[in-house]
């Protein structure tokens, strides 16, 4: 397959610059390629512009409902909170 590229200049803070020729000689690759790479998982990872407007819903589930008892879930989700901030004290 044959790309067309077109050539282009950025400006980068130097850090970033330094860092990321470093990232492209550790891997044998030029700067261009890991920015191309860099644009192309960037891209991908945020959908355009009203890509995304559909509203999620929860799946139905079709199974005969939840099987504990609503207060029982409450005192795990209570037990789950507690000790989660037990863990961050």
């Amino acid at each position: 397959m044959i790309y067309i590229m077109t050539r282009t200049q950025i400006q980068l803070p130097d850090e970033l610059y330094q860092r990321a020729k470093a990232f492209a000689a550790e891997r044998e690759i030029s700067l261009a390629e890991v920015t191309r790479r860099g644009l192309e998982t960037f891209l991908a990872r945020f959908p355009e512009p009203g890509a995304a407007k559909k509203i999620w819903k929860p799946p139905v589930v079709r199974s005969g409902g939840i099987k504990v008892p609503l207060e029982k879930l409450k005192d795990f989700a209570r037990d789950d909170v507690e000790s989660r901030h037990a863990e961050q004290t």
